[in-house]
């Protein structure tokens, strides 16, 4: 068995966002490709959000190491005032020289064969950057998601911040990993230095043994609504609901009274303040619930008892697919996509079937949309998602498909 030192930030006990979920499920397979995980993460006191739920998941025969961190907003600032050096690339700076110097005590002790960081904390590919010009091991730079965009970060000193990080992480690894093919061009035709196979593509996915595990004891819910679940963050701009607002409001003025009522139910979406004031502007908070987050596994249930599930994803990130939607898939449940059709996630569920797919940003779209999905629900004709789509979407899947870019790297610096 071959090893890789995996340096992730979000790593059991963190909790509040999906990329928790890409590194976990790599532990958990890659031992099955030939790969033994060492991990290299923060200790939780640097969370923000904390939940204990997943850490059986972790192999028990799995090393990991905590490394000191602090998070510079909550530990240094007062009242969350802080000066802003210190939080470039990111509030988890403090993070790097403890989990460099433990790093290299894990290479000596444990021979690692490759070095392995994901974004999209930044400081984990400037630990992965330190380790690599030290050790001289191949590595994999897991970008998932664009780093940089035109005005993203929106303040200028941190996008430089990032910028940086991101050309010295595409110089130095042997591989950079994205999640999309669109993400992937985007990164060749910004850096056409590097060869085309400096640049790969491992989707995100689901677990197959965690939607077995629940489906054997779930129970199905039984109300008269009809449920539209959206499960996780939605940012404002991003996945801005507005228009789908003003398009609910609508469609719920035309329903017949005799009808079940249409129930939304937006889970642990992380910007409730901003969400709120839109569902009082718009008026649709007799239809709209702001719900807490719950641990994974119950966000996996509401999902499979939910009668249609919600995506929302502007334009401007068209090259970028949701985590979630993978879960959706593998729910099978009727989905409502509010997504460019033409864009990444758009493509994906046309390939696995979905028929209700409207532009997030057109109300008169997402009313004819959001129609034909309740008239499909409701006379049991909803089209579920394509059986063969999901199967290949799987976490086991995608922890192969790292390990061949692993034997790749392995191989190519044994030469």
């Amino acid at each position: 068995m071959r090893s890789v030192l995996m340096v992730a930030f979000q790593f059991p006990p963190f909790s509040g966002s999906s990329a928790v979920q890409r590194t976990l499920r790599f532990v958990r397979y890659l031992p099955e490709f030939g790969w033994t995980p060492l991990v290299l993460t923060a200790h939780p006191r640097a969370y923000e959000q904390a939940s204990y739920d997943q850490l059986d998941q972790i192999p028990s025969n799995t090393i990991v190491k905590r490394a000191f961190s602090l998070d510079v907003a909550r530990h240094l600032g007062i009242m969350r005032r802080y000066p802003a050096r210190l939080a470039r690339p990111d509030r988890w700076r403090l993070w790097g020289p403890p989990a460099i110097f433990a790093g290299l005590r894990m290479i000596r002790k444990y021979r690692p064969d490759a070095l392995w960081s994901t974004f999209p904390i930044p400081t984990a590919h400037v630990i992965g950057k330190s380790l690599r010009e030290r050790s001289r091991l191949p590595w994999i730079a897991d970008f998932r998601d664009p780093m940089v965009q035109p005005n993203d970060p929106d303040d200028a000193a941190l996008w430089r911040a990032y910028e940086k990080v991101e050309r010295e992480t595409i110089a130095e690894s042997q591989l950079n990993v994205f999640t999309t093919d669109g993400t992937c061009q985007l990164y060749r035709s910004r850096y056409p230095e590097r060869p085309r196979s400096a640049f790969a593509v491992v989707e995100n996915g689901y677990d197959e043994d965690v939607f077995e595990s629940i489906e054997r004891d779930h129970v199905p819910r039984r109300e008269p609504r009809l449920l539209l679940l959206h499960s996780g963050a939605i940012y404002p701009l991003e996945r801005d609901p507005t228009q789908f607002f003003l398009a609910l409001r609508e469609f719920v003025s035309r329903e017949s009274a005799s009808s079940a009522p249409l129930h939304v139910r937006l889970r642990a979406s992380g910007h409730d303040r901003e969400i709120r004031k839109l569902i009082n502007e718009t008026g649709v908070g007799q239809s709209v619930e702001l719900a807490p987050s719950v641990p994974y596994r119950e966000a996996i249930s509401e999902m499979l008892g939910a009668d249609a599930l919600l995506v929302l994803q502007a334009g401007q990130v068209k090259t970028q697919v949701p985590a979630k939607v993978y879960e959706y898939l593998r729910a099978r449940r009727p989905i409502l996509a509010l997504t460019d059709p033409d864009g990444e996630t758009g493509r994906l569920l046309r390939r696995a079937g979905v028929r209700h797919i409207a532009p997030i940003d057109s109300k008169d779209a997402i009313v004819s949309a959001l129609q034909e999905l309740v008239r499909s629900v409701r006379t049991r004709t909803a089209a579920l998602p394509d059986e063969e789509c999901v199967r290949l979407a799987s976490r086991r899947r995608r922890a192969g498909e790292l390990a061949a870019l692993l034997n790749r790297i392995s191989i190519s610096s044994a030469r």
